[in-house]
């Protein structure tokens, strides 16, 4: 393996301990938020792919993969740019992903259809991630950032969060 290759692969091996500012327990890698990393000599180009236009936490996730990326030994130079080209959605977050998400409290997007959409674009029912329970509603279609909204479990009494189809 060149010694380009073994930077690149350290790179992503960084990037996936950069965790979502907004949900720590998944990292930018697992939500799918990296575009392309590009590794020549000692200089890393990474391109960061933000969930949503409008998201606030932009400036710190660019910070924090910089930072991630300059700690790895044999790059020197980072540059990070943003991009909304290809949109990002939730098909980009990783099993992995889906996994800690669901630990974490919030209910993945499944990827498999049906999806059954309300009048306002939201699914009728999320799979509870506490008790995996299908018996669950819509509280309210505005979560904590655009991209979730807020469900509740009939079966384990719990509140969730549910990422929307995007």
């Amino acid at each position: 393996m060149s010694d380009v290759a073994t930077l690149e692969e350290a790179v992503w091996e960084a990037l996936a301990q950069v965790p979502d500012p907004e949900i720590p327990a998944v990292s930018v890698v697992d939500m799918g938020m990296i575009e392309a990393v590009a590794v020549t000599e000692s200089r890393a180009s990474v391109i960061v792919l933000p969930t949503f236009t409008g998201c606030p936490a932009i400036a710190v996730i660019e910070s924090d993969v910089r930072d991630a990326v300059a700690a790895v030994p044999g790059i020197q130079d980072v540059e990070v740019q943003t991009t909304f080209t290809p949109p990002w959605t939730t098909a980009r977050i990783t099993n992995e992903g889906r996994n800690k998400l669901r630990e974490f409290g919030l209910a993945p997007p499944t990827g498999t259809g049906p999806v059954l959409i309300d009048s306002i674009g939201l699914p009728r029912f999320a799979v509870c991630p506490f008790c995996g329970s299908k018996n669950t509603y819509n509280e309210n279609p505005f979560g904590p950032t655009p991209c979730r909204a807020l469900y509740y479990c009939k079966d384990c009494s719990n509140p969730f969060e549910q990422f929307k189809p995007i």
